[in-house]
Formats: structure tokens, C-alpha cells, sequence
């Protein structure tokens, strides 16, 4: 299951459950009609704490879908998870991929303000990592 909402930051992006290919595919193909109204620069709010590890076709879709998004003028985004091991997998591959950069994680899970926290890295640069 997904939800793609316009928020006045840009984006909320909200992923759970299991999700194949093909609802992966449905999601990209949503995101793209949604961009098309998009601001020149947004952020992006992407909310996975009940996302159940993605299959590998699924994996390489929401990478895809990933690129959409900055492509189209994504500046900054935040991921919230929901566990600590996780958060810090997602953080070791921003940082050697280079996306550290407008890209954070966060433990839901150990941050109880997760949401202010998510919007005001996406909306004021404020690190949650800090």
C-alpha cells in the first residue's frame, strides 16, 4: 500500500505492507501525473515504518522512482523507519552514495518528535543527524 499527498513542503510519501513490482509500478506511474504540478524545488516526506522489506524488482522500481522525484525537483528528503539498525543501513549507503548530502533517516523508534523532526530538515536544513 502506498499514498502519494501534497503537502505545502512538497510531498508525503507513505509506504506499508508488502508491496510487489507491480504496485511499485502503479506508484511511479501515480508519482509521475503528481509532478507534473510540482513546485521547481519541493521536499519529499517518505514514511516507511510499516514497509515490509521490498523484493528485489520492487527495490529496483522505488530506486527509479527515487530518481523521479529528483529529477523533478526534489531538494531535500527524509525517511522515517522504525528501527535503529535499519536507519543506520539507510544512512551508510547516503553516505557513500553521495545523497547524504539532501537525504536523512530517522529511528522512529528513538525519536519521538519523528514527524517536526522529518519536516523541518525538509523545510529549514535543521539536521536531524545534529
Amino acid at each position: 500500500m502506498y499514498t502519494i499527498e501534497q503537502k505545502n513542503y512538497g510531498f508525503k510519501l507513505t509506504f506499508a505492507g508488502f508491496m510487489s513490482a507491480d504496485e511499485m509500478q502503479k506508484w511511479v506511474a501515480e508519482s509521475k501525473k503528481a509532478l507534473e504540478n510540482a513546485p521547481n524545488s519541493f521536499g519529499v516526506f517518505v514514511d516507511m515504518r510499516k514497509l515490509k522489506p521490498l523484493p528485489g524488482d520492487a527495490r529496483q522500481i522505488m530506486e527509479k522512482g527515487q530518481k523521479l522525484y529528483q529529477q523533478n525537483g526534489m531538494v531535500r528528503s527524509v525517511v522515517i523507519l522504525d528501527d535503529v539498525i535499519t536507519k543506520n543501513q539507510f544512512k551508510q549507503i547516503a553516505q557513500d552514495s553521495g545523497i547524504y548530502e539532501w537525504e536523512r533517516y530517522i529511528d522512529a523508534s528513538s525519536m519521538p518528535n519523528w514527524e517536526e523532526a522529518g519536516i523541518a530538515w525538509i523545510e529549514s536544513k535543521v539536521d536531524p543527524d545534529k
